[in-house]
């Protein structure tokens, strides 16, 4: 007896049936990276659990790779934010590069910029004029490190050097020297001096020569206790996956002499889009230190994002020692100071990163926060003081500055998600939820009918149309003339309200227990029929001269429609709001 094929005359999908095509693409031309013979590897049982030291090179590699590198007032603001955030060793430039890098460097040393615990770095090639530019430029610092570096991968010998293995360590070796040399003539005893040596390119370079140099290096300066050394081993060019790296970084750990007294650094770069596992890997292998840029600026594909791995911390209840809890401001920090935006999509950071459009992903986090709800009141709790377990969201957006009412108004818009952001951008209206839902319904029949996008101009012309009735397009039943307000001994609010009701002027009088009862309540005089359903209020500025906005939502004759009233007086405010709404319900 057959079984009968369960999806009828169809063949069933199986691995013969999918195949691949091999591509014209010029395959012969590039080559296998080099495995790491350790097969002892210990690094895949590792986990982290504790932050490890990080440098910020936004000021030198990140500067270095922008289009319009940062002014100087766009430097110290970038400078500011990472203090702020808790960096305590930053590369503050390349000062032998040219007169800004350099000015940028003695101004916030001469200033008194740099906290006592906070460690510049400012980075030199191996020769002996860039050297002496370079310490001179820390001149009364503090904490100071000299970051050098020289190219040491084969491809740079042969082509860039036409240098041997020998020559090239030599370079390496020199160089250290002459750096202890001129911190010893340009630095007095008040500046806590550091070291760092790069062999660059170290992805490209054979493990048994970075070996070699570094020792090399280490052998002229002499690390011991008291007097580290930083190897930072950079992934200039990322060429192999993360787990190769990590075997890199253990061989390296476990080969150099003197590791007690070595900060070894990880500094990858994001070609293969894997910088942030290189990273993460080259930890657990034993790396002590990530150098990188917030949001991952840098050159070509760019430097490790260090918000991403902080935050990868934090995610798995690890703190990263550097405060991400307003991450919009830190965003929009970095845009300014570098020009350039970060995509929507970033990992904690993007605009659209806690949004769900689909309407089943929607469902499971509003059950998602029904249950933590449910779950910190059982054990007598906080939703704060228990474990976060929202569906589709790795954390609670508000521990970085992001409110609930923002993950759920961008959802809500069916792919319109930068209506509400226009509105709050460029006119400071925090529309609430229900509101953004009813406005994008609005916009989404003006797209539906007319085709293309919709300019933030003409978004907000709509929303005037909508709900601003303005002297160049007045509609509705009713204007506003003034409104007085008084409050009886037993609580109750009385209202009279001048009005222009269907073209004439009117009395209005009420009573109920606030203002927008009260004219509720006077309304029924006209043939209003209203009732309050939601209410808020937000400043729109600040100062004597503020206005206010106030947000209605309103029953009114069996339909459901939102107002707005924007004035000094939020008692007017409010009542603006109302009158919004009933326009629109006679519109």
């Amino acid at each position: 007896m057959t079984t009968p094929n369960r999806v009828g005359r169809a063949t069933p999908i199986t691995a013969a049936t999918v195949r691949q095509r091999p591509t014209a693409m010029p395959i012969h031309k590039y080559g296998r990276y080099e495995q790491v013979d350790i097969p002892d590897r210990t690094w895949p049982n590792a986990r982290i659990t504790q932050a490890p030291r990080w440098l910020s090179t936004d000021l030198r590699d990140g500067n270095q790779a922008l289009i319009d590198p940062m002014s100087p007032a766009r430097k110290r603001e970038m400078f500011d934010l990472l203090v702020r955030m808790g960096y305590k060793e930053i590369e503050v430039g390349f000062p032998s590069s040219g007169q800004t890098d350099f000015d940028f460097v003695r101004s916030i040393i001469e200033q008194d910029a740099i906290p006592e615990d906070v460690t510049i770095s400012v980075l030199t090639q191996a020769r002996e004029e860039l050297i002496e530019r370079t310490v001179e430029s820390l001149r009364g610092a503090r904490r100071a490190t000299v970051h050098l570096y020289n190219a040491t991968a084969p491809v740079f010998r042969r082509v860039v050097f036409r240098g041997s293995r020998d020559q090239v360590k030599q370079i390496a070796v020199d160089g250290t020297r002459l750096v202890m040399e001129y911190a010893d003539k340009i630095l007095d005893d008040e500046t806590v001096f550091g070291y760092q040596y790069s062999p660059e390119i170290f992805t490209d370079t054979e493990l048994d020569f970075a070996l070699e140099v570094c020792e090399g290096v280490m052998d002229v300066w002499q690390p011991e206790e008291g007097r580290e050394i930083i190897l930072n081993l950079p992934a200039t060019v990322e060429r192999s996956t993360p787990s190769t790296h990590a075997d890199r970084f253990e061989w390296m750990s476990r080969n150099l002499s003197r590791r007690e007294y070595v900060c070894l650094s990880v500094h990858p770069h994001n070609d293969r889009g894997t910088a942030v596992a290189a990273a993460e890997l080259a930890i657990m292998a034993g790396a002590d230190r990530i150098e990188g840029c917030l949001f991952g600026q840098g050159e070509r594909t760019g430097n490790v994002d260090l918000v991403t791995l902080g935050m990868n911390l934090f995610s798995q209840g690890v703190d990263p020692q550097i405060d991400f809890s307003e991450i919009d401001e830190i965003r929009r920090t970095a845009e300014y100071c570098n020009q350039m935006e970060v995509h929507p999509r970033h990992p904690y950071a993007g605009d659209l990163v806690y949004t769900a459009f689909s309407g089943s992903h929607q469902d499971a986090i509003k059950k998602g926060f029904e249950a933590m709800e449910a779950d910190a009141a059982a054990a007598g709790k906080t939703v704060d003081e228990i474990e976060w377990a929202v569906p589709y969201l790795p954390i609670d957006p508000k521990d970085v500055g992001r409110s609930y009412e923002a993950v759920i108004r961008v959802n809500s818009q069916s792919g319109k998600g930068g209506i509400a952001y226009v509105l709050k951008n460029d006119h400071k209206l925090d529309l609430p939820r229900r509101m953004q839902i009813e406005f994008s319904r609005i916009i989404q029949a003006k797209t539906d009918t007319e085709g293309g996008e919709v300019t933030p101009a003409q978004i907000w012309s709509v929303f005037q149309d909508e709900y601003l009735p303005t002297p160049e397009n007045p509609w509705g039943r009713i204007t506003l003339r003034s409104a007085q307000a008084s409050t009886s001994s037993d609580g109750t609010d009385a209202l009279t309200v001048e009005a222009v009701v269907d073209g004439a002027e009117t009395t209005l009088t009420g009573t109920g227990n606030g203002p927008i009862s009260a004219f509720f309540d006077a309304l029924a005089a006209v043939g209003v029929d209203a009732r309050l359903l939601d209410y808020s209020e937000h400043t729109l500025s600040e100062g004597a001269s503020a206005q206010a906005a106030s947000y209605i939502e309103c029953a009114i004759d069996g339909r459901v429609l939102w107002g707005i009233g924007i004035d000094p007086n939020t008692t007017r405010a409010s009542l603006k709001a109302v009158v919004s709404a009933v326009n629109r319900a006679f519109r």
